[in-house]
């Protein structure tokens, strides 16, 4: 078969770019953040790496030993992608690990590099963005090989200077390395190609080694006699025509429309057949096509496939699939994945956060990432943030508010949720990108930590009394539209309100002074108040007196921890709030 290549490194080293170049798309524009966020799969067919490598193709090539082609995983590079580098190395026959020619090895560089050597993948050094090395010029030539040899005497040493930081890091990691047009023995030194994935300058000498080092060494665990059939679902759609689909890369084996197919929902594991398998045409990105995908009724690995069947949908990407050739393998596969599923998912019921993810992949990321910095996880799971994931989170924040949260990548929050959130000042953290998600986090975690009690003290409803004035009704209702004073203390939007008596209003809605809207009014403003659940002459009058209305559980702080932080007026109005509460609820503030 076609060896499977993953392309690895750190955020912005350019690994898709270094992908589009070769295949002559864009794709890399279109990424949230400019980051590959799912593993992607193009299929680079054997003629075009041929005319793209022109006479490097046969020197670097073993006669009688030809490849089908390559089929490209692109893997994201952040470290945070660390489970989907491992799935994406673990599936690789061999790989390309991209660094920044200025920057050398990073952080993010070094998780790739432990990846490939713990999975045995081994792999070359693509040094991208020589273009970019100060006094570097423009030649015409796309031979990396005759663009050095074109620069200044002085370049040439500047990037042999690079080139030796790469090969002393690599040394001290335990791997001899060198130049591309340097190495002796390809069995025992990584080589490094100089590359310009902007511009294409080393492309053709970096696929060429790919090919090279495919065909010398590679051949026996290409050969497919008697592997299993295994693949993994890259992503789930429900397509026009077509009904649910999943895009997957099919690892070993051979998947057939007759095959029995094994794959995993959230609290299942679906057996069926494919209706249809489709290939997408050579040089397509499986998420990203330019042109339609052509039907077929079988396919070999390594293959980048869609297939089609109404049981689809509700299938996890990231997950397993299996092709069951006979009925007796069918109980053993079904075990497989059940036992891969208990490991993704996470249900404790000691305090900690709350993850909602997209798919698998991302979930194990974020989880891992976040057990590397030692953050307890109460739950990790996929779909929309619900109104559960909240009421969960504002438990847990009684005890820690720093864990009382819930983390979204790329999910929906849920209008139920939204609401709950905004009640009980549950922060719900939500971005497309992964790292920026985590660090949003840990950001607000240490400022929040720097200022805890006023971001307590903050988020809790404050004491405030307010008077409805005569001849200021501009709405009656849904929602009435009156003139207030505010006689002590800070009225707030969105806290609830009562009666002198502790009835239960309803909510202020918006503040305005002057037509502006202002998210609170002083002691001693006038503004106009819209409010939901008030009604104009049936529960609210002219020149009535209200009060702020916090939770129950919010008194109970202000009465433990926040009294210092009252005014004398505003600690007699919490002593009525609570006063008139407990005549209506005895539990109210305790």
């Amino acid at each position: 078969r076609q060896p499977i290549v993953a392309v690895l490194g750190h955020v912005d080293s350019g690994k898709t770019s270094l992908l589009d170049n070769i295949r002559g798309t864009g794709v890399q524009g279109r990424e949230a953040g400019g980051i590959t966020q799912h593993i992607g799969a193009s299929f680079l067919p054997d003629d075009v790496i041929k005319k793209r490598c022109g006479n490097l193709y046969d020197k670097m090539g073993r006669a009688g030993s030809r490849i089908p082609g390559v089929l490209v995983i692109d893997t994201p590079g952040h470290e945070v992608f660390r489970n989907l580098r491992v799935r994406g190395g673990s599936a690789a026959d061999i790989a390309i690990l991209v660094v920044d020619v200025n920057r050398g090895f990073q952080q993010q560089t070094n998780e790739s590099f432990n990846i490939l050597k713990d999975r045995k993948v081994p792999f070359v050094v693509a040094l991208n963005k020589v273009d970019q090395i100060s006094g570097w010029r423009k030649t015409g030539t796309m031979s990396v090989i005759r663009s050095i040899a074109e620069q200044d005497a002085s370049i040439r040493a500047d990037l042999d200077q690079k080139i030796y930081d790469v090969i002393g890091t690599l040394s001290v990691l335990g791997y001899q390395s060198e130049a591309f047009y340097r190495v002796k023995d390809f069995t025992k030194e990584i080589a490094i190609v100089p590359i310009s994935a902007r511009t294409g300058t080393g492309v053709s000498e970096i696929l060429a080694m790919l090919v090279g080092l495919t065909q010398q060494y590679l051949l026996k665990k290409l050969a497919q006699e008697e592997k299993p059939t295994r693949g993994l679902v890259l992503e789930v759609n429900d397509e026009a025509g077509m009904g649910p689909t999943a895009n997957i890369i099919l690892i070993d084996g051979s998947m057939g429309k007759s095959d029995t197919i094994l794959v995993a929902k959230r609290d299942d594991i679906i057996v069926t057949r494919p209706k249809a398998i489709m290939l997408p045409k050579p040089l397509d990105e499986m998420r990203d096509p330019r042109d339609k995908f052509k039907s077929v009724s079988s396919v070999q690995a390594a293959a980048g496939i869609k297939i089609a069947s109404p049981d689809l949908d509700g299938v996890l990407p990231g997950s397993t699939v299996y092709v069951a050739k006979s009925a007796s393998e069918i109980e053993p596969l079904r075990r497989a994945i059940e036992s891969e599923m208990r490991s993704v998912f996470v249900e404790t019921e000691s305090d900690g956060i709350i993850v909602k993810c997209d798919t698998i992949g991302s979930l194990e990321a974020i989880t891992e990432m976040l057990r590397r910095q030692q953050i307890p996880i109460a739950r990790a799971d996929i779909g929309p943030v619900n109104k559960r994931d909240v009421i969960e989170a504002k438990a847990v924040k009684k005890n820690d508010r720093h864990l009382g949260v819930v983390l979204a990548f790329n999910v929906k929050v849920l209008p139920d949720a939204q609401t709950e959130s905004e009640m009980y000042h549950v922060q719900i953290f939500g971005d497309r990108v992964i790292y920026r998600l985590l660090d949003s986090y840990t950001d607000w975690v240490e400022k929040d930590t720097m200022h805890e009690e006023d971001a307590t003290f903050g988020e809790l409803t404050p004491i405030a009394k307010f008077t409805f004035l005569r001849g200021l009704v501009f709405r009656n209702k849904d929602p009435a539209v009156f003139g207030i004073r505010v006689d002590v203390g800070t009225l707030r939007q969105k806290v609830h309100f009562m009666s002198e008596r502790g009835k239960r209003i309803g909510q202020i809605h918006q503040l305005q002074e002057d037509k502006k809207t202002v998210g609170s009014a002083q002691e001693g403003s006038e503004v106009a108040c819209s409010t939901h659940g008030a009604v104009v002459g049936r529960n609210i009058r002219e020149e009535d007196v209200f009060y702020t209305l916090p939770y129950s559980h919010e008194a109970r702080q202000l009465l433990k921890r926040f009294t210092h932080r009252l005014s004398p007026e505003e600690l007699g109005i919490l002593d009525h709030v609570v006063k008139v509460q407990r005549e209506i609820d005895p539990a109210y503030g305790y």
